[in-house]
């Protein structure tokens, strides 16, 4: 008899879904279906699905009746009903054990009324809304791809026993060069990247150190107005040369950038961008909490940086490197795979 697959829809925004995605598909025995709008490069199987957002997206529809269970539902958009034929289209045909929904509250409802067990992945910040409540409920465990110490302690009971907490899931840390007292900025793919003024700024004000920054920058003023410490990378194949090298990572609290600053024990200055729910505002409270970050709620001014690269290079690294887990993507793998086993012995 031939097994059963899982479906693992993946949200276009960031890097960060998609990552986790392919990590576990990886580590997983089944065969796994990515879905999604927008998929980077995989050995497995995918379904492709129109996008969906309208213009300036900013999360919302607009619309005025949309019922509660729902945050995303514009009418009269036909890439939606595309979106959701073909998912129902791929469950009939391929009879999935589970979908791992990151993240989507209509599609974890939507799988639900396709009579399909799924796995919610529950992001940090405090998501009580009756929309997430109820995907919440609707699942038959949570995931949350962070460690419990940075939970946020609001979250009803129900919803934190029905949470499977999977750690960082991210790829565990290379051997690393001896660090060469650098600065790292990083930003990633879900914000709106750095501003080369504030960053030229900030390595003016802290001459003594190279800055190296990885990511989109605008460029409002030019590279050549640069001091001579501050290099800027652009998108790189690979952050880890670079993570290994430095002393202090400045970057937001996406799962992404926190993962890999824990993996490698790395000092880190944490600045949250705004997210629906407080989502790495949340985390980076909870970092700071535990002295495992610093955390700064904007970019700071220059007068200020001299004072933020002292305090972070006084913390601990242990502190953020004990939030890690090595074999987290090995552990989370499992427990999915013992999840889609019980499903089948109870269908059957």
């Amino acid at each position: 008899m031939s097994v059963r697959p899982i479906g693992y829809y993946c949200h276009h925004q960031g890097a960060g879904h998609w990552q986790r995605a392919t990590l576990l598909a990886d580590a997983l025995d089944r065969p796994v279906t990515l879905i999604g709008t927008e998929t980077g490069r995989s050995a497995h199987q995918r379904l492709a699905l129109p996008d969906d957002r309208l213009d300036g997206f900013d999360g919302r529809d607009g619309e005025a009746g949309r019922p509660e269970a729902f945050h995303y539902a514009p009418l009269r958009v036909p890439a939606i009903r595309e979106r959701m034929t073909r998912i129902a289209a791929w469950v009939a045909q391929a009879d999935p054990v589970l979908m791992i929904v990151d993240v989507s509250v209509e599609v974890a409802l939507f799988a639900r009324l396709l009579s399909v067990p799924t796995l919610v992945v529950r992001l940090a910040g405090l998501r009580t809304d009756t929309p997430h409540l109820e995907a919440f409920r609707s699942a038959e465990a949570l995931l949350a791809p962070f460690p419990a110490a940075l939970d946020d302690t609001g979250m009803p009971e129900w919803v934190r026993a029905k949470t499977i907490h999977a750690g960082f899931l991210g790829l565990p840390a290379q051997a690393a060069a001896a660090e060469d007292g650098s600065i790292l900025v990083i930003y990633g793919r879900g914000g709106e990247g750095g501003t080369l003024s504030d960053l030229v700024a900030a390595a003016r004000a802290v001459p003594e150190r190279a800055w190296h920054v990885l990511g989109p920058v605008s460029r409002e003023v030019t590279p050549a107005e640069a001091p001579a410490n501050l290099h800027l990378h652009g998108w790189v194949p690979e952050v880890g040369p670079f993570l290994g090298r430095a002393s202090l990572v400045v970057g937001g609290g996406g799962d992404g950038v926190v993962a890999a600053v824990a993996a490698r024990a790395k000092r880190f200055v944490c600045l949250p961008e705004a997210r629906p729910f407080e989502e790495q505002t949340a985390k980076a409270r909870r970092l700071s909490a535990l002295g495992a970050a610093v955390v700064c709620e904007a970019w700071p001014t220059p007068h200020c940086w001299p004072e933020v690269v002292r305090d972070g290079l006084a913390l601990d690294p242990g502190r953020i490197a004990a939030l890690a887990s090595p074999d987290a993507v090995a552990v989370t793998a499992a427990r999915i795979a013992a999840l889609a086993d019980r499903l089948d012995r109870h269908r059957d």
